[in-house]
């Protein structure tokens, strides 16, 4: 048809006195407009006719991976090559009469259909993706740095296609003359290679996944994992930034992972009070008067009388075990820190407790509160530790004891005066 009206508008132009030439430039443009009206015309058809019958077919289903399909554009792209396959079979009845242009088309028309061809296969990687992270059992491992490397492979081997079918040459040999620049093409890939083989020793030992809590101070890192692709892992830090590291790092560098604490159902208190060295004696008759009315410290003496009674047969009275023990008041103060955190709810009862007294120095004697809280989140967490150390300050003058502070200028003041 379009080959008829081309030859109406070619002898009209003839007969009207233009030269052949002209007639024939007319006529070749003639053919491509009506060509891409044609193209476009199949190509909005195809695209309603065949969407209309796929929505339909997908609404009707109960599948969940059909819906998935349909948002992840993999019919649409379906769409584009019905147009491209009718124009396939068209082109070469409508140029019959230009050979040369009609084989450079058809190299451009399979060039098109390759393609659309790779987009959809790419469209079906994402929804393979997408579908996957739904499963609770994969949703924390780096599924993105997979699918990321079949995409690059993907577009990698489409490109040679479609430059192969546009400049007409043997794929093998375009393979050939990229296997020359190996040196060039490691240098360029080479953060996607290092990332690539990172990705799968991160997946492989399990050392990182998407919602470890993670800190890499050389990169200022701390915070959760939002996501792992084949070049970075995306970290957001408490503060809400976000930290874009190479994924590589995390197999040549030193970071920490928080998981094991969440896993364990504890977090970690570890603080010291510096008590000053002036500060410490035995304790006196009124110290221990004092002391004994303290419910803690009530059942740590009672606890020990009996153990001693037990032990050499005879009953122990209070006052007959406190004259035969030289009794320090930080020693006490250790006791009661113990039992205090041993009676503590939020304090994880089955993981380590200690009360720990390190080697003094110039700033004091350091007690070290060493336990574990029950809550591993941050505000709680916090809360807790303020809480104990609130105590322990607070109460630390009924043992006559004293924390250790720097001298400030108010005390050099009040010493003036």
């Amino acid at each position: 048809m379009t080959k008829y009206y081309a030859n109406i508008f070619n002898n009209w132009f003839i007969k009207n006195g233009f030269s052949d030439s002209f007639s024939y430039n007319i006529s070749f443009f003639f053919e491509i407009l009506l060509t891409i009206l044609l193209f476009i015309s199949i190509s909005k058809i195809s695209k309603i006719f065949f969407l209309r019958i796929i929505n339909s077919f997908v609404r009707k289903t109960t599948f969940k991976w059909d819906d998935i399909l349909m948002d992840m554009k993999v019919f649409d792209r379906f769409g584009h090559l019905i147009p491209a396959f009718i124009s396939h079979l068209i082109v070469p009845y409508i140029f019959v009469d230009f050979p040369d242009f009609l084989r450079i088309l058809l190299r451009f028309i399979d060039a098109y259909i390759i393609f659309i061809l790779m987009m959809i296969l790419i469209s079906l990687f994402n929804t393979i993706e997408y579908y996957l992270k739904l499963s609770d059992n994969l949703k924390d491992k780096p599924i993105d740095s997979y699918f990321q490397l079949l995409k690059l492979i993907s577009f990698f081997l489409g490109g040679i296609l479609i430059f192969s079918k546009i400049l007409d040459r043997d794929p093998q040999g375009i393979l050939t003359a990229i296997g020359a620049l190996t040196a060039v093409l490691l240098l360029v890939f080479k953060d996607t290679i290092l990332g690539f083989v990172a990705s799968i020793q991160l997946s492989a030992n399990d050392m990182i996944r998407v919602g470890d809590w993670v800190s890499m101070h050389k990169y200022g890192a701390d915070g959760e994992v939002i996501k792992i692709t084949l070049n970075t892992v995306k970290v957001q830090n408490w503060d809400k930034t976000i930290s874009t590291i190479p994924t590589y790092s995390f197999v040549s560098d030193s970071f920490k992972n928080w998981r094991g604490m969440t896993e364990a159902g504890g977090r970690r208190i570890k603080r010291s009070i510096l008590i000053s060295v002036n500060s410490i004696s035995f304790c006196d008759k009124d110290l221990l008067d004092k002391l004994i009315k303290i419910e803690l410290l009530d059942r740590y003496f009672s606890k020990k009388i009996s153990d001693l009674s037990l032990k050499y047969s005879k009953n122990y009275t209070l006052e007959e075990y406190i004259k035969n023990l030289k009794l320090t008041n930080i020693g006490l103060f250790r006791i009661y820190a113990k039992e205090f955190i041993d009676n503590n709810n939020f304090i994880h009862q089955n993981l380590t407790k200690m009360i720990i007294q390190k080697e003094g120095g110039k700033y004091g004697i350091p007690i070290e509160v060493y336990c574990f809280s029950k809550s591993t989140e941050w505000s709680q967490y916090e809360k807790l530790q303020a809480e104990i150390f609130d105590h322990l300050y607070a109460i630390s003058s009924l043992f006559n004891l004293e924390i250790y502070q720097d001298i400030s200028g108010k005390d050099v003041l009040n010493v003036n005066h």
